[in-house]
Parts: C-alpha cells; sequence; structure tokens
C-alpha cells in the first residue's frame, strides 16, 4: 500500500507550477489541507482550477520575496513543500539576478518564517545541477563539483542554509535533488520550456524538434509520480538520523536526447502516424550544460523507503496521452 501524507494542514510554495499542482493534488486527495502560495511569474491558473472549489485549499497569491506573504502563509501549518523557484539554467544565465533573488533571497525568507512559525519540516526541491562538473557516474549525494550555472548555485546555497538553520535552530529539513522531472501539466511553451513537452509539441504540430547538441547528452528523466512519492515519503520519515541530509530523486537510468526523442515520436504515432516519418533537427549544445546526468537513488531509498514506480517509458507513455488530450 502506498505511503501518503494524511490529514495535515500543510503548505505548497509554488503550488500553481508543474511540479507544485502535481504535488498538491495528490495531498488534497489523500485528505490534507493544502495552502498554496503562488504569484504566477511561471505558475498557470488553470493548472490550480479543478482545486478552488474544495474546501481544504486555500489560495495565497503572494510572493516568496515578500516576509509578510511567507508569514501569512506558514499560519498554523505543520509541513513546508517548497518547490517555487525560477528554474531553467538558461534563464538564470540571461538574467542572474532575478534567478539570485527569488531562488536565494525567497528560500532564506521562506525557512526563516517556517522557522518561526514553528513548522514540523520544511521539504525543499533541490536540483541535480548542484553535481556541477564533479565527472563521477552515477551521482552520489556527497561528492559535488563546480557550480556551471547562476541556477546551480543558487541551488546548491539553498542546501548550505538548510544545513545552517537545521543546525542553529532545530528546524527539521530534507533537500530533494530532483534529476530532469517531467509529465502532466509540464508546460511545453515558451523560452525555457522543458525538452519533453517541447518536443512532444513540436511533434503533433507535424515539425521537426530541435536537439541541442549532437543527440549524445543523456539525462537521469524523472517521472512526476515518483517525485510526489519521495515528497510523502520525506513527510512521513520519523528517523532523526536521515533528517537534514540531501536525496537524488530520480529513477537511475540515463537516457540521451535521441533515444529520448525516438521513444517520444513512437508513443506520439499512436495517435497520428505520420509522426513517425518526423526527423529531429541538430543545432549548438545549450551553455551551462554537463554532458551526462545519472543518478544513485540508493540513499533515498535506504533512508526514505523510496521505490520508484515508474520508468522513463512508463512516463513518457503517460506524459504524451495527457499532451495528447489536453493540449
Amino acid at each position: 500500500m502506498e505511503r501518503l501524507l494524511r490529514n495535515r494542514r500543510v503548505l505548497v510554495t509554488g503550488g500553481a507550477g508543474f511540479i507544485g499542482s502535481n504535488l498538491t493534488e495528490s495531498l488534497l486527495d489523500a485528505g490534507n489541507e493544502v495552502v498554496c502560495l503562488d504569484n504566477f511569474s511561471t505558475g498557470k491558473r488553470k493548472n490550480i482550477e479543478s482545486f478552488l472549489g474544495n474546501p481544504r485549499y486555500k489560495l495565497i497569491e503572494g510572493d516568496i520575496r515578500n516576509p509578510d506573504d511567507c508569514v501569512t502563509a506558514v499560519s498554523g501549518v505543520e509541513y513546508v513543500f517548497h518547490e517555487a523557484a525560477l528554474g531553467s539554467v538558461p534563464r538564470s544565465i540571461k538574467d542572474p539576478v532575478t534567478t539570485t533573488d527569488v531562488n536565494i533571497g525567497g528560500f532564506v525568507k521562506m525557512l526563516f518564517a517556517s522557522k518561526e512559525a514553528g513548522v514540523k519540516r520544511f521539504i525543499y526541491a533541490a536540483s541535480s545541477s548542484t553535481y556541477g562538473d564533479h565527472p563521477d557516474l552515477p551521482k552520489i549525494e556527497d561528492k559535488i563539483g563546480s557550480p556551471l550555472s547562476p541556477y546551480a548555485i543558487t541551488k546548491y546555497v539553498n542546501e548550505l542554509y538548510a544545513d545552517i538553520f537545521s543546525k542553529t535552530y532545530g528546524i527539521e529539513v530534507i533537500g530533494l535533488r530532483y534529476f530532469n522531472v517531467f509529465g502532466r501539466r509540464q508546460d511545453p511553451d515558451g523560452a525555457y520550456a522543458a525538452v519533453i513537452p517541447k518536443f512532444v509539441k513540436t511533434l503533433m504540430k507535424h515539425e521537426r524538434p530541435l536537439i541541442n547538441g549532437d543527440g549524445s547528452v543523456s539525462r537521469d528523466f524523472t517521472y512526476i509520480d515518483n517525485v510526489i512519492q519521495v515528497n510523502h515519503l520525506s513527510a512521513l520519515m520519523n528517523d532523526k538520523s536521515s533528517l537534514n541530509q540531501v536525496y537524488n530523486v530520480a529513477h537511475g537510468e540515463r537516457t540521451t536526447l535521441n533515444q529520448l526523442f525516438k521513444m517520444i515520436r513512437e508513443y506520439a504515432s499512436q495517435y497520428d502516424n505520420s509522426i513517425a516519418l518526423i526527423e529531429p533537427e541538430y543545432g549548438p549544445f545549450r551553455a551551462g550544460d554537463i554532458p551526462h546526468s545519472l543518478a544513485s537513488v540508493e540513499k533515498a531509498k535506504e533512508k526514505l523507503n523510496y521505490k520508484p514506480n515508474h520508468t522513463v517509458e512508463q512516463g513518457l507513455n503517460e506524459a504524451v496521452e495527457w499532451y495528447w488530450n489536453n493540449l
């Protein structure tokens, strides 16, 4: 039986975003009261439409950079799931000031408000970008290199602040280093859209997707349901020695962009067989990108009882179906 956090009052920051809205849906389904804090800079109102009539759901339209909004959001909350951030390596290279302001300034304000309010546990979205230029595969939590982008710096600084807050103030923290999360509700539009929804939408329009580089770049693509599972487990975990830690969240398998494209094309062609004839285009490698990423998830399995239940293939099949029915 799946282990779920139930009948608690929780806060999800960035709750109108891709990960935040999926996590909110799961928490509501499990009987929790959910407060959502979002400024809709990247979150979508359509992601939360189905929650608005739920008496156990409360939306606060506010900003994690505003201390008063943070204080209001954490009032009476036992668990904080901090998903709010400005994602995207390219965005951070173009605008490092705003990325830093949101991802570090907002994080510290949220963490401090949580500490002041007596929140039981602060579970936050960390990032695989923290591994930087460290060459080893698979990535193991205690071996990181130098960051390769402003975004990566912000996510590593979050881990440092969380550690200090835990040691100084005693607040329980858990960081989850997400590896290339994908799935339903992930936005296919905009300059910083993730590769999977972008590929799907481009194929649906019978256009050729662009692959950055020669297609050999590989990632540990992680389906959203695996991420939801580990967030619940992080809230339920009662082993004190497993607190104030960071954990890789992935499936533990590596997929190249060429392999990814072929799988998406195969699944999309189930709905339109002419898609099977489309070939990708190739462009330059992206600045700030690492060539390969693969996670060891042994620590999360051992300490959190994490059991990733969706492979890349299973996740892609479900994701393509969702996009086909919702775009």
